[in-house]
């Protein structure tokens, strides 16, 4: 897949687990899960409007864009 969500990368800059952030965006932390290991096929923009304020980044900081 050519979009990469680097997700991981974010909370381990934040220092926040999984299990925290799911809590505090309210999702499920399987449904967090899906999104860090990049199995994902969708993200609603109300989820990764949560995720982009908690842990005070853009969307670009989350995903990434490579050619394959």
């Amino acid at each position: 897949m050519a979009i990469i969500v680097n997700l991981d990368v974010m909370m381990a800059k934040r220092k926040i687990s999984s299990q925290e952030l799911a809590e505090k965006i309210g999702i499920t932390p399987a449904n967090l899960s899906i999104l860090k290991t990049n199995k994902g096929k969708a993200i609603r923009f109300s989820t990764l409007d949560a995720i982009c304020k908690e842990l005070d980044c853009t969307p670009g900081d989350i995903l990434e864009y490579r050619k394959n």
